[in-house]
């Protein structure tokens, strides 16, 4: 059996010179050395470090003069390194060779202070940034919204079904949605108002050597979900048809009711009929569109701004319905007292439906068809753009006959209303294959 002190004492002979002795020669020679200018600060910093290392280092034995074969000199020598101090010889090595490194790492990280980042960095941190905060925002709407619902076994029922949908679109969703975060169409969130939500995604088409036709978008979500990123599969489809885009977003229920969304879609209207031109656009060749929720939302605020501009003469209204090209809804309702029961039946109770439409008194002023029968509005419906209804004869979420309906009522009063069904299709059948839809055409 070796004894241990001989290991200790081989161990010792071999390591110390190199791990020790030899680096605090190095740092007495440098400290002495006044000519060194540039290695002064590195100098001063490592022999702060001494106390800690060798708190009696004038007791420090060379090892040419220890007796290895002594086992109490050598034990002696161990102590004295080792005094004052709860760190062991080599441990307490460590910071001294760290703070080298540290120094090291903070000369290079300080180079980056005299260069820029490349802008596609800068870039790619305002995305994430702006992707978490709008996730945030849709998160804290649904907990609200949840909270005040209540959480019933049929809206239950209905979020896991819509839940196992999402899962087989996912790879869908992952493919619009790094293209609504990551393509160089898309502009996001442009302000046009001063409420939280009134906000604007522009889609626009790289080759920009004339004006673009354009299309204003209000998207669909019940009136309770709908936001502007929705729309952003249409944009993409019509962007590669040389379209602008506009998809407008609004307050939805509980953040505000049907009269804040009709506020916020006319406003955002508004925007885009004055300052398309800016990014692009033809300011005469602009287009309204809508969506379920969305077309209701916009045609509401169609009428509302034709019996405005009769009624007063266009005098202090920000944008006229003469400045629209044409409106096109896809999949809406137009007469709110003729869907409370079958909402109701679909599971959006009537209860929070008057809630988000302001009461029973509201329905018929937020009906777009009950507004164009009214014979004192004759002179407001004359002055609507061409109207085009786009209805599947399948969509059991609102039933073709309400554009059937809505269109009937229009001719009857001299508007100008076509409508055209499509056999088979559901509730989001036309807005997810726009290619199918003759929207880009009638651009």
């Amino acid at each position: 059996m070796v004894p241990a002190a001989k290991v200790i004492g081989a161990f010792y002979t071999r390591m110390l010179p190199v791990q020790f002795p030899s680096r605090l020669v190095d740092l007495k020679k440098m400290k002495t050395d006044s000519d060194i200018s540039h290695s002064s600060e590195i100098h001063d910093e490592s022999l702060d470090i001494l106390p800690t290392v060798v708190p009696n280092s004038a007791s420090v034995l060379a090892p040419s003069s220890l007796d290895m074969k002594n086992p109490t000199a050598l034990s002696r020598h161990l102590s004295l390194l080792d005094e004052g101090s709860d760190t062991p010889l080599l441990a307490a090595s460590t910071p001294l060779n760290n703070s080298f490194n540290n120094r090291r790492r903070r000369t290079a990280s300080d180079s980056n202070i005299y260069g820029f980042r490349p802008e596609r960095q800068r870039s790619f941190r305002q995305d994430v940034g702006h992707a978490a905060a709008e996730t945030y925002l849709i998160t804290r709407l649904t907990f609200r919204l949840l909270t005040y619902l209540g959480l019933g076994y049929r809206w239950i029922i209905q979020f896991l079904a819509l839940g196992c949908y999402a899962m087989f679109l996912m790879p869908g969703f992952i493919q619009i949605a790094y293209y609504y975060y990551f393509s160089k169409c898309v502009r996001r969130s442009i302000v046009y108002g001063e409420e939280p939500r009134n906000r604007l995604d522009l889609y626009i088409p790289e080759n920009m050597d004339e004006p673009k036709p354009v299309v204003a978008f209000i998207t669909g979500g019940a009136w309770i979900i709908g936001y502007k990123a929705w729309g952003s599969l249409l944009g993409q489809e019509l962007v590669e048809r040389n379209v602008i885009v506009a998809c407008i977003d609004y307050r939805n229920f509980p953040q505000g009711t049907i009269s804040d969304m009709v506020k916020d879609a006319s406003q955002g209207i508004s925007f885009v009929c004055n300052n398309i031109a800016e990014y692009g656009g033809d300011p005469n060749r602009i287009y309204l569109v809508g969506q379920s929720a969305g077309a209701h939302i916009a045609a509401c605020a169609l009428v509302h701004q034709a019996i405005k501009e009769a009624e007063t003469e266009r005098t202090g209204l920000t944008w006229s319905v003469s400045q629209l090209k044409a409106y096109v809804g896809i999949s809406g309702g137009y007469n709110l007292l003729n869907l409370v029961d079958h909402f109701h039946k679909r599971g959006l109770y009537s209860s929070i439906f008057l809630s988000v439409m302001e009461g029973e008194h509201s329905l018929a002023r937020f009906s777009p068809e009950i507004l164009v029968k009214n014979p004192s509005f004759r002179q407001a419906v004359s002055l609507l753009p061409p109207i085009f209804l786009l209805h599947g004869t399948g969509d059991y979420s609102i039933p073709s006959e309400a554009s059937t309906n809505f269109a009937a009522a229009l001719r009857s009063m001299g508007a100008q209303a076509e409508v055209r069904l499509y056999e088979g299709k559901t509730h989001t059948d036309l807005f997810l294959q726009p290619c199918r839809v003759p929207l880009s055409k009638a651009c």
